[in-house]
């Protein structure tokens, strides 16, 4: 009897969980090399509804060889609206006309839409800013990808025909994110756009089990840097695991040149021997370096312009192996 109560515990625990994966809107893609879950925007019941980061392109998994490389590291009570309640290679892009908006006017977030900005207050990435456009979004599947359109058009002279493609490349241990932005409107589009890199590898935690390798010498200040996380030659080691109450962060570490050669990162679990690679076809911006307990994040900025009639593009390449 004891057997059969645990067992239909443990079908009502498998129900439930089926159930809560089950209503994101989501699709699975697939190489034969490589398989990874993304879930899709949907302004209703996508699992990401926040107002800091791009909506295109969450990866809650991503598999290669039997290790796994995302996963859900925030341990907060989940919120679809908390600005980082997201996971995997995603990407943020700093706002347009913020400052220029006055309380009650609009701004513009590439990926997210139009908000208004509520009061003079800087901008904070953790505020929920309401949207008052949310643009128009399309989403077309395949088997070995997914491509997301944004289109925004608004009376802040702002507007763009947004691209976002994440393709598994045939035969190879590889994501690449294409993007292409057209700038329609009647204003220049200026702005930063990073990717914060929410990688878990095998969910080891962030220890000394985990390195960060560039091909530069690099040098990194700031909150936890010298104690918890060291700079040595072209690598990044951590001293002691991240326990919570720490603060890990570097607004941005030197060392890179101007071109995009310098935009090659490397983090690897040297337990488990998963690594994955980073690299970008335009050179580094600013580089910052975020972790929590869960989660060790490279953050590499690149620069985008735009002006009226223009379309540009770019393209970062992940590549993931073993050693």
């Amino acid at each position: 009897m004891k057997k059969i109560v645990t067992l239909f515990a443990a079908l009502v625990c498998i129900a439930i969980t089926a159930f809560v994966v089950a209503e994101f809107p989501q699709t699975d893609i697939s190489n034969g090399v490589i398989k990874a879950k993304l879930y899709l925007p949907d302004e209703n019941e996508g699992y990401y509804r926040g107002v800091r980061f791009d909506w295109a392109g969450v990866v809650p998994s991503l598999e290669y060889k039997g290790h796994t490389y995302f996963g859900a590291w925030n341990q907060a009570p989940y919120d679809p609206k908390l600005h980082d309640a997201i996971m995997g290679p995603v990407e943020e892009f700093t706002p347009l006309n913020f400052d220029e908006a006055k309380p009650g006017e609009q701004f513009i977030k590439i990926g997210v839409g139009v908000l208004t900005k509520p009061d003079d207050k800087k901008y904070s990435f953790a505020t929920n800013y309401a949207i008052k456009n949310p643009g128009k979004r399309s989403v077309t599947k395949g088997e070995d990808q997914v491509a997301f359109t944004h289109e925004l058009k608004d009376e802040t002279g702002y507007g763009y025909d947004y691209r976002k493609t994440l393709r598994l490349v045939k035969g190879k241990a590889q994501l690449v994110l294409e993007h292409s932005l057209k700038n329609t409107g009647t204003k220049p589009i200026v702005a930063s756009t990073y990717n914060h890199n929410f990688f878990m590898i095998d969910n080891e935690p962030s220890n000394e089990n985990i390195r960060i390798v560039f091909p530069f010498e690099v040098k990194g200040e700031g909150k936890g840097f010298g104690s918890i996380i060291n700079a040595n030659g072209k690598t990044l080691n951590y001293s002691r695991a991240v326990v919570k109450g720490d603060q890990v962060f570097s607004a941005g570490l030197q060392g890179f040149g101007p071109t995009a050669k310098d935009y090659d990162i490397r983090i690897e679990n040297t337990k488990t021997k998963a690594g994955v690679r980073i690299t970008c076809d335009q050179p580094l911006e600013k580089l910052v370096y975020w972790a929590c307990p869960t989660t060790s994040c490279p953050e590499p900025y690149i620069k985008i312009a735009a002006q009226p009639g223009q379309e540009i593009k770019w393209k970062v390449t992940y590549d993931f192996y073993t050693f």
